[in-house]
């Protein structure tokens, strides 16, 4: 199976060469005489070189490998480039052998060796000409892809058996071979998938290795913002539909131009028309493949490697993940290995928690972790309603004691830098009861309201951190509503006064002062909002919880409610000389939900505003 010093050697063919054996050429160029080794050398660089001339070579070299000291680097530097992949498989076992007897006997080449494997872990390049132009292409077409793939492994772990430290010196080189961000997509999948192929015989490499896969997964989300994704699919249906509406046109034209018929192929086949976006989305089909594989023996889900696994996932989640504000997609690998068994998501949903309380992060971080608590109990439908309930009592009894533990200080007011956990914490509580409330009352109506009652959620919004001021007006909104339907809290007075006090602010812009108010304060979102990349989408669409709207009836209730102003003469003492601290002036970010949400292309998710939103779909 690994070729090397079992390989059995045949007699060298006759070819037709120049110069003398290679331990001759050796000798000759350690004494100065360098003619035949620089024959020797364009012998080997023949573009037109044959599988009997390359074997023929190889195994006079096996004899000579211990003479190849780092003076022959240049020689060792040209047999590397050898097209030996997708040979004969003489040539391929001859190879290996060689590469075996040369990094046991000259370690010095060990990683010349592994870079030249590394390297073969995309499609080969293709130079195709166009006019008088040349261009660099990816050969994806190649067939023997697979079958290279296996030989580029094979090697590795044969040279792993020579060379044990083999591991350490790879992971370098494997950081250092991933493809740049304007690859091809095809590039990026192939290079992730052997990546990820090296995990399953080197286990100590997986969890730098997906670190490595993350990072750069997260480099292509961050760089392609939602808004931009679906601009770029409602442009790319703009000009399908154009292309329709020419294809009828040209019916009877049987020189119909082939653009046409392309482009038409194009958006029927489910690429992304944002190219970053192509890119990532092929990188999650190869990630959420992986995972399924690893957990999946036979079709059954093994607890143990699935254990293993999520252990190395939730460690580069809280280096990489948490860390990055409003990711779209990535974060997904949590949700889907989540969805495996209900331990793991309660794993999942624990160690948020501990990150919520834990007053030694950092409070962007425990914010974060509140919104992917808050998200995930929303969006996961695999998440059954007695585990929500389990985490909304635990979420609700710690702003309870958090709100007692301010009343007694100096510190009871609205201010973000002080109690942003807090604040991100009664959002995530509010959007998990938005999003969960119809299954927390759906059986026995009387006791789901009795649950309900027993959140004293009253408290939460009449305390004098004021959560309703600071937390999402989607969210606020949504949570007023539902909670007056079921006469559980009224919010509108708190709601009216928060307006009134919204002050808005004057910034500059290029075309003159521009007047914003705080949209976002605490500059949150939701992480696992509708997953939008297309492949991938499949994966996750039938676990993914999407939002149902309220009925019109209601909406008309919170429309009328809205529209409510307090007389201005009114007396407003609640929550006298407040006011909404926090460094700096925020407005709509890029990445906040605001900026996103108010789109109707983003479906499954809440409207941002109802006065700007139909019930017409």
């Amino acid at each position: 199976m690994w070729g090397g010093d079992e390989f059995v050697s045949t007699p060298p063919s006759k070819t037709v060469r120049f110069g003398g054996t290679v331990s001759d050429i050796l000798m000759k160029y350690s004494k100065g005489d360098t003619s035949d080794y620089e024959l020797l050398k364009h012998q080997l660089t023949d573009p037109d070189i044959k599988d009997a001339q390359i074997i023929n070579w190889l195994q006079e070299f096996r004899i000579s490998v211990t003479s190849l000291s780092k003076e022959f680097e240049q020689l060792i530097s040209v047999l590397l480039k050898l097209p030996w992949l997708g040979r004969s498989q003489m040539v391929i076992e001859e190879y290996l052998a060689f590469l075996g007897n040369l990094v046991s006997a000259q370690t010095v080449y060990l990683r010349p060796c592994l870079k030249m494997i590394v390297s073969n872990f995309t499609p080969a390049r293709q130079i195709i000409r166009e006019g008088n132009v040349d261009i660099s292409d990816s050969d994806d077409d190649d067939e023997n892809l697979p079958k290279n793939f296996d030989t580029c492994h094979r090697a590795i772990q044969m040279i792993t058996r020579y060379v044990p430290s083999t591991p350490r010196f790879l992971m370098p080189i494997l950081v250092e071979g991933f493809p740049f961000i304007n690859k091809s997509a095809r590039t990026l999948e192939c290079y992730v998938h052997n990546l990820l192929r090296i995990t399953v015989y080197f286990p100590p490499l997986r969890r730098e290795i997906l670190e490595l896969v993350v990072e750069k997964l997260l480099k292509l989300d961050v760089s392609a913002s939602r808004s931009d994704i679906e601009d770029a699919e409602e442009s790319s249906a703009s000009h399908k539909n154009g292309a329709d509406k020419s294809t009828e046109e040209a019916l009877f034209n049987m020189d119909e131009d082939e653009d046409l018929e392309d482009m038409r192929s194009n958006l029927d086949s489910g690429m992304m028309a944002h190219p970053v976006a192509e890119r990532l989305d092929y990188g999650m089909c190869v990630v959420f493949s992986y995972i399924k594989d690893i957990c999946y023996v036979n079709g059954v889900l093994d607890l143990d490697k699935t254990k293993s696994l999520y252990q190395d996932l939730v460690a580069v989640f809280d280096k990489l993940i948490l860390p990055t504000h409003a990711s779209y997609h990535v974060q997904y690998f949590m949700f889907y290995v989540c969805s495996f068994k209900l331990a793991v998501a309660e794993a999942f949903l624990d160690h948020l928690w501990k990150t919520i309380q834990n007053p030694m992060n950092p409070a962007l971080i425990r914010q974060t972790a509140a919104s992917y608590i808050g998200s995930f109990l929303s969006r996961a439908k695999f998440v059954p309603i007695v585990t929500v309930k389990a985490c909304l009592d635990l979420l609700v009894s710690w702003i309870h004691q958090y709100i007692d533990n301010q009343d007694a200080g100096s510190k009871a007011f609205c201010d973000i830098a002080l109690h942003g956990p807090f604040y991100s914490a009664a959002q995530a509580v509010f959007y998990i009861f938005i999003f969960r409330h119809q299954q927390l009352l759906d059986g026995n109506m009387k006791k789901g309201l009795a649950y309900l009652q027993s959140l004293n959620f009253e408290r939460i919004v009449m305390c004098q951190l004021n959560p309703l001021k600071v937390c999402l007006h989607s969210v606020v909104s949504l949570f007023a509503a539902i909670t007056r339907k079921y006469q559980l809290v009224f919010c509108y007075t708190i709601i009216e006064r928060n307006n009134r006090q919204q002050l808005p602010v004057v910034r500059s812009s290029f075309g003159g002062d521009s007047v914003q108010v705080f949209t976002n304060p605490l500059d949150s979102f939701f992480p696992f909002d509708p997953y939008i990349l297309k492949r991938s989408r499949k994966v996750i669409h039938p676990l993914y919880q999407v939002w149902e709207e309220l009925s019109v009836k209601d909406y008309e209730e919170l429309k009328q409610k809205t529209k409510r102003v307090v007389s201005e003469d009114e007396e407003d003492d609640f929550l006298k000389g407040e006011s909404l601290q926090n460094d700096g002036v925020i407005g709509i970010t890029p990445c906040s939900p605001d900026s996103f949400l108010r789109s109707p292309k983003s479906i499954g998710s809440p409207p941002i505003d109802f006065s700007f939103c139909h019930f017409d779909r």
